[in-house]
């Protein structure tokens, strides 16, 4: 048995501390969306109120993704992460309070159920890049599968537990579970002891992160395919899961509780391919789990459809889920080491909303083909579509190759300039001057093709190489940062990769001394560029 190995995680307290507070977050999260709506069926008869409170709930995800993990790279993860669980256990709170004295009406119900997704859609993002820091890099895949199984403990246990509250009492008593399960949550987060990040420069500007994250994404090649290959998986596999309830009702023997059962099994499958995936992890890369967990997926959905049988349904339901984790498993490792640590949670942010857009552009697509060809047709479509995209993205890896170093590592030293800069003064332009031989020319104007993604990468506003028309070999490249903080910033953010694609420059650099570098500040006296003064 490989379960040892992938509980290994939990043996680190802070991480097992955290890996509570998640589940029990979680759990609050299916308790709050089952109450809401079985209780919204009982303050309205409109079905576009009932169908809202979906909608209310997923909805902040979209607004909310990329800001809530600018803010979660420029606070202090420790204090963002209590600030909102404080949020979500507050918002429980006054549900329950208004529950129970018979105050919530229909379109209260729904702005609470909006600002409980506000809660959860500021969450995530933090939480994805606190991991990495509280786990080794060798621990990381089985941590990331320890929170898979937290989250499908909760979708299997919040749903059951919710379920018993109303039909023994009713939905105020969900909220008040949910109440303590949210401050107990709380509680475990303030344990958690952070160390902070040190920095002599003041923080990032809010809108500032938000740019600087969205362009590392369009920067970062593997970020790219890893971002679209879980976009195309969810627009695929949401078929299934939206279309599951239509589907429990086809299978011959099917009854009102084959829906929840069936959702029981995809849990219990992705728990069961948690636990074996350090053992997986050391005959399959994660290109072969996505092929294969997507494949199996398609394959095994067809069955369902086409096999309308209880005792076939049930096992290929655990199956899917081993299939479905293994995918989304290594789609979010991928991720978590395609970035430094300063962008993580923006970029887990813009992951989450990947995922996100391909589940919600799933079942609206979907949905409209079972609405024009039936249930089953549905279903085999959106398979076809999966192998199509398997055959077409054969060749985007998201392995690719060994995993990059991003451990901090020394940049040249920081500038000194001769006089006073400000803080804010800017743009800060730098050149360094390049001498190489006129016949390696090619190969230099690749690694200055990763140059000018890294710099890009790292906050540079644009960047330019230019071939000297007098000198052969002589290059002048030139990059512009925001201001002299940002440039400072910028350096601060140099890592192990940054290191050794430097040396690559200067491997082509003729001469004992280094390239020179120069930095130039914009000056405020100057006329505006294109003036006729």
């Amino acid at each position: 048995m490989t379960a040892p190995a992938a509980l290994a995680p939990l043996k680190e307290p802070v991480f097992r501390g955290l890996w509570f507070a998640w589940l029990a977050a979680n759990m609050t999260m299916w308790m709050n969306d089952v109450a809401a709506a079985w209780l919204m069926t009982t303050l309205t008869t409109s079905p576009v109120l009932v169908a809202l409170v979906q909608t209310a709930s997923t909805l902040p995800v979209f607004l909310l993704g990329l800001p809530s993990g600018a803010m979660a790279d420029i606070l202090d993860r420790r204090r963002y992460f209590a600030a909102t669980q404080l949020w979500v256990s507050v918002n429980a709170l006054l549900l329950a309070g208004l529950s129970l004295a018979g105050l919530l009406s229909a379109p209260v119900l729904l702005l609470l159920t909006f600002s409980n997704g506000i809660g959860l859609a500021m969450r995530w993002p933090v939480f994805a890049a606190i991991v990495p820091q509280v786990v080794g890099r060798t621990e990381l895949p089985a941590a990331l599968a320890l929170n898979g199984i937290a989250m499908n403990l909760s979708r299997v246990i919040g749903p059951v537990l919710a379920g018993t509250l109303l039909a023994a009492w009713s939905p105020a008593a969900v909220f008040v579970v949910n109440t303590v399960l949210a401050g107990v949550a709380f509680g475990l987060i303030l344990r958690w002891k952070s160390v902070p990040r040190t920095s002599t420069l003041p923080g990032e500007r809010f809108f500032g992160a938000m740019r600087a994250g969205l362009n590392y994404a369009l920067q970062s090649p593997r970020l790219r395919i890893i971002l679209l290959r879980i976009f195309l998986f969810f627009l695929q596999s949401t078929a299934l899961m939206a279309l599951l309830p239509l589907v429990a009702r086809t299978l011959h023997g099917g009854g009102a509780g084959t829906f929840t059962v069936m959702l029981s099994c995809l849990g219990a499958g992705a728990i069961v391919a948690a636990l074996y995936f350090p053992r997986w992890r050391t005959r399959f890369n994660r290109d072969q789990f996505v092929f294969a967990g997507t494949a199996v997926h398609g394959t095994l959905s067809c069955l369902i459809v086409l096999v309308p049988e209880i005792w076939i349904a049930l096992p290929a339901m655990v199956v899917i889920g081993m299939a479905w984790i293994s995918v989304a498993n290594s789609l979010t490792v991928a991720a978590q080491v395609a970035m430094p640590n300063w962008v993580r949670a923006r970029g887990m942010s813009i992951y989450q909303m990947g995922l996100m857009g391909g589940a919600a552009a799933g079942s609206v697509l979907w949905g409209q083909v079972a609405e024009h060809l039936g249930v089953r047709d549905a279903v085999l479509a959106a398979a076809a579509f999966g192998a199509l995209v398997l055959l077409i993205t054969r060749r985007w890896t998201v392995e690719g190759g060994t995993d990059i170093d991003f451990s901090p590592a020394s940049a040249r030293s920081a500038p000194e300039p001769a006089y006073e800069v400000g803080a804010e003064e800017g743009p800060v332009m730098v050149t360094l001057e390049y001498q190489i031989d006129p016949a390696r020319a090619g190969d230099f104007a690749m690694v200055m093709q990763r140059t000018r993604r890294a710099r890009l990468r790292q906050g540079a506003l644009s960047w330019g190489l230019f071939r000297d028309v007098a000198v052969p070999g002589r290059y002048i490249e030139y990059f512009v940062d925001e201001n002299w903080v940002e440039h400072q910033r910028r350096l601060e953010r140099f890592t192990a990769f940054d290191a050794g694609l430097r040396d690559e420059r200067l491997a082509f650099h003729l001469g004992a001394a280094p390239p020179v570098l120069r930095r130039y500040v914009a000056d405020s006296a100057a006329p505006p560029a294109g003036s006729l003064i």
